[in-house]
């Protein structure tokens, strides 16, 4: 485990402690606790975890060659929404500036390197990411979409264990992906006529032939 570095005379920016430092201190004895595999197993699903989101749309988009060509502008918009709600959540991040919870409380320890002091807390943008691919995930492909949504639930759930966020973070991180990604996902379909163009042409082998 890696001890947090407090801020030494005055708070930098926002103190989110008042919203749930106490569930988040109880979470992180919970942390300090628990088996050292177990701290370690979410730790690495922590830091590696986004990969599998990516893995996903991989596999939805080898899914959709054979769907139709909505599914496939979905499938196509994924990682665009993503970055999307990555862009929406940086702006909310600028403008709240809310203090790092392993900055913030004293007596707590972080399973990873406490974030610089203007890496700001609120949303959490590993939340953000991982529910709004769950999202577009979910729009394409149900069956792929509940296991991004498993795994996006973990994802928020470990950036709390590790002393990263708040749980008010994570929330409202999982809210902003989910927000974003749904409207978005919804405008993706209607970029349908232009995948059925497309996979008459030279993309035909990337894009699939589509449902019969």
């Amino acid at each position: 485990m890696i001890p947090n570095v407090h801020p030494s005379a005055r708070l930098l920016a926002y103190d989110g402690s008042g919203i749930d430092g106490g569930l988040y201190s109880r979470i992180n004895g919970w942390a300090q606790a628990a088996p050292h595999w177990l701290d370690q197993l979410v730790r690495l699903w922590s830091a590696l975890g986004l990969a599998v989101f990516a893995l996903l749309m991989v596999w939805a988009w080898w899914r959709a060659r054979a769907a139709d060509s909505a599914v496939m502008a979905r499938v196509l918009a994924s990682p665009l929404i993503v970055i999307a709600a990555y862009v929406v959540n940086s702006a909310l991040k600028s403008v709240v500036e809310e203090v790092r919870p392993c900055r913030q409380l004293a007596g707590t320890v972080a399973l990873e390197a406490c974030p610089g002091p203007t890496d700001w807390s609120f949303p959490s943008n590993h939340t953000v990411i991982a529910f709004a691919a769950a999202t577009a995930l979910w729009f394409a492909d149900r069956r792929l979409g509940w296991i991004a949504a498993l795994a996006a639930v973990l994802m928020g759930a470990s950036r709390v264990w590790v002393g990263a966020h708040y749980p008010h973070d994570v929330a409202v991180g999982a809210l902003v992906g989910v927000l974003v990604a749904i409207p978005l996902a919804l405008l993706a379909g209607r970029v349908a006529p232009l995948v059925d163009r497309l996979r008459i042409g030279r993309l035909a082998p990337v894009l699939g032939a589509g449902a019969a």
